[in-house]
């Protein structure tokens, strides 16, 4: 799917997204990503839900990010909460939504300012791993 172009070329908008990839400014990127507004546009290392553990967690909290979007692939998941207290312990705010919802609600909060993080999952396994 393409979502709408943005304006601000310096920020990383989400333009687009696949079962496997993710687009930031036209650009693809396959498997999980660490996407926010300024700076950070990196690889992340859980491939798939059941992956994310406190290590995955803490990288997320080191960016000091206002507001995580955790993007748990193609359905809505949340996190037990033992994970989820390792970032809101930090005064971060945490959201789970699937994640074409993530990168929507990203690209909102970034055209308005926001220090917001999307954490993203592919929507589908890469090929040669079981679906969740």
């Amino acid at each position: 799917m393409k979502l709408q172009e943005h304006d601000a070329a310096s920020l990383h908008t989400i333009t687009g997204y696949g079962e496997d990839w993710i687009a930031v400014n036209a650009q693809r990127y396959s498997g999980s990503l660490l996407v926010m507004p300024e700076g950070v546009l990196e690889s992340w290392q859980p491939q798939r839900f059941e992956d994310l553990d406190a290590l995955a967690l803490e990288a997320i909290s080191l960016r000091k990010p206002d507001l995580v979007l955790l993007g748990t692939g193609a359905l809505q998941r949340f996190l037990h909460p033992r994970l989820s207290t390792r970032i809101t312990a930090c005064g971060i705010g945490l959201e789970c939504m699937a994640t074409p919802a993530a990168c929507r609600t990203y690209n909102i909060l970034m055209a308005e300012g926001r220090r917001v993080l999307a954490a993203l999952l592919p929507t589908q396994p890469h090929q040669g791993e079981p679906a969740p």
